[in-house]
């Protein structure tokens, strides 16, 4: 007899503990977001975290500010965003390089790419471009592995993210050469440098390069994909300009604070899937970069983020890349 009282408290319970999760999801969000970026403005991440950003906006009229928290290869991003209050109004715009490849990279993290988050959306994928100053001998990619091969060491190429590194480390290991890596904050002040005569050669981000080369401040001479940007149908790929089997490229993904509500993070998902999805997104940024549209459930992108894990772990182990 005195236990289906207690059975009716532990449900009265659970409704009263639910209800207020419920409700902050049905009013969320009532003020703004913050869209937290590992790398600096002007990259494809902030590119793409604007153009989502204004989209949620748009279909909700709080406003999305942004975060540009750029360095330590998305450490302090991601750092962040792991101890910010698991509420849906603090979330990580990130790729590969915090929640795939960093825990490959480095012996041991501020932050744990899956415990430390809620996944939210995957949100596109994109390709590279390999670039050169226009002053380069190297007008191929052929030409360019051939100077490396005569002279082992001597030719740098920079980068600013996981996939850019990655994307060098491959070249290295597939072409049979040797170059000297010169890490940066960001894909943008590799490009800087680049511009500047001080790196030799990088791949980075095609929202990054490809308006270099457009403007004919620098030479492109290979896509990373493994087919042709419909932006730069010119270039040849990497595999078809001579490193036969090459093929690179990186991902999009929103992340919120572990014990973030479900009924928020799915909230999150809708707004973050629709505003990928709309024509205002398509026409600001997956269009004019190359970038797919590519969007998950929250436990897809977990699921996708742990086999995606798994590859980057293969390359950098076949790159023969040791842990800092």
């Amino acid at each position: 007899m005195n236990r289906i009282p207690s059975v009716l408290l532990a449900a009265a319970m659970a409704a009263t503990a639910i209800a207020p999760v419920a409700a902050r999801a049905d009013g969320f969000p009532d003020r703004p977001i913050t869209f937290v970026v590992p790398f600096a403005a002007g990259t494809a991440t902030d590119q793409i975290a604007r153009a989502l950003g204004n989209g949620i906006t748009a279909e909700t009229k709080q406003p999305v500010v942004i975060d540009n928290r750029a360095g330590a290869s998305g450490f302090i991003a991601s750092q962040m965003v792991a101890k910010a209050p698991p509420d849906g109004y603090t979330v990580l715009i990130t790729t590969n390089t915090t929640h795939a490849a960093n825990e490959h990279l480095y012996k041991k993290l501020p932050y744990d790419p899956v415990k430390d988050y809620a996944p939210v959306a995957a949100l596109g994928k994109g390709g590279q471009i390999m670039v050169v100053n226009p002053s380069s001998p190297a007008k191929t990619v052929a030409d360019f592995v051939a100077m490396a091969k005569k002279a082992p060491g001597k030719y740098s190429f920079g980068s600013g993210s996981s996939s850019s590194r990655m994307a060098g480390e491959l070249l290295q290991q597939m072409a049979g050469i040797k170059l000297l890596h010169v890490p940066y904050k960001s894909n943008t002040l590799a490009v800087t440098d680049l511009l500047g005569g001080q790196i030799d050669m990088m791949i980075t981000d095609t929202a990054t390069g490809l308006p270099q080369v457009k403007s004919g401040k620098l030479r492109a001479l290979g896509v990373s994909g493994a087919k042709r940007s419909t932006l730069a149908p010119e270039v040849p790929t990497i595999a078809e300009a001579g490193v036969k089997g090459y093929e690179m490229g990186y991902w999009f993904a929103a992340y919120a604070p572990a014990k973030t509500p479900p009924a928020v993070v799915r909230r999150l998902n809708e707004l973050l899937v629709k505003a990928a999805k709309s024509d205002a997104a398509k026409a600001a940024f997956y269009e004019p970069t190359g970038t797919e549209v590519f969007t998950t459930s929250p436990e897809d992108l977990a699921k996708f983020q742990a086999t995606e894990s798994q590859k980057w772990g293969r390359i950098v182990k076949a790159a023969g890349i040791e842990p800092e």
